[in-house]
């Protein structure tokens, strides 16, 4: 559907649902941000993380069974 033509469509509602449509369209707009931020955030991180010993080296116990003290 052609820009346009959604804009046609949006102008045959009423106030209050043009109103929701918006609301619900900033809504996922701000989730996509969110998510490509964090996505850029970790890949950015990503080799800080495979490269640097000090921040995997729990790691290394992750083979090791758990078991909760109570």
């Amino acid at each position: 559907m052609s820009i346009e033509k959604i804009i046609d469509e949006l102008g045959k509602l009423s106030v209050s649902k043009r109103l929701y449509v918006i609301e619900k369209t900033m809504k996922n707009i701000r989730i996509a941000e969110e998510e490509n931020e964090l996505e850029l955030a970790s890949s950015a991180l990503l080799s800080e993380y495979e490269d640097d010993v000090e921040l995997t080296i729990f790691t290394q116990i992750d083979t090791d069974n758990f078991y909760e003290a109570r």
